[in-house]
């Protein structure tokens, strides 16, 4: 079963993959997605994803920093 665009908008909005709206257009054009800007662009929608994508890279986790190991001195 394939899910529409708007659906997997707000897939991609939650996953912190996406930290703005431009990114997260653009993630969705390079998984195929049809109709993008036609369908994302209702204000009240651009406006719910850009927030749902600011709040959601906030919480994504860093990824771990290398360990730098054993200096020698």
């Amino acid at each position: 079963m394939t899910i529409s665009t708007i659906e997997r908008a707000y897939q991609v909005a939650r996953s912190g993959e996406a930290p703005d709206f431009a990114s997260l257009k653009r993630r969705l054009q390079a998984e195929g997605c049809r109709a993008v800007d036609a369908l994302l662009s209702q204000r009240s929608l651009r406006g719910h994803l850009e927030a749902i994508c600011a709040a959601s890279s906030r919480n994504t986790p860093a990824p771990p920093k290398e360990d730098p190991g054993p200096h020698d001195h």
